[in-house]
């Protein structure tokens, strides 16, 4: 799995961090989000996809190739 972030898109709700703080953060300024971890483990996956699912910006991707 690779994860990516648009960051101009993002709306700062915090969402991800919330679901998967090992793999987001946000920044102390604005509360963008911040990808820790591109190719996180396995056992995040699920977490990632449900990222992905309610980001409310789109601003989370996967490419499950990687």
């Amino acid at each position: 799995m690779k994860v990516t972030v648009e960051e101009d898109k993002c709306c700062a709700a915090g969402t991800c961090v919330m679901i998967a703080p090992e793999v987001f953060d946000q920044r102390e300024e604005d509360g963008i989000v911040i990808l820790l971890d591109a190719a996180p483990s396995e056992d995040q996956h699920d977490a990632v996809r449900e990222c992905v699912q309610v980001c409310p910006a789109g601003a989370i991707h996967v490419s499950e190739d990687a």
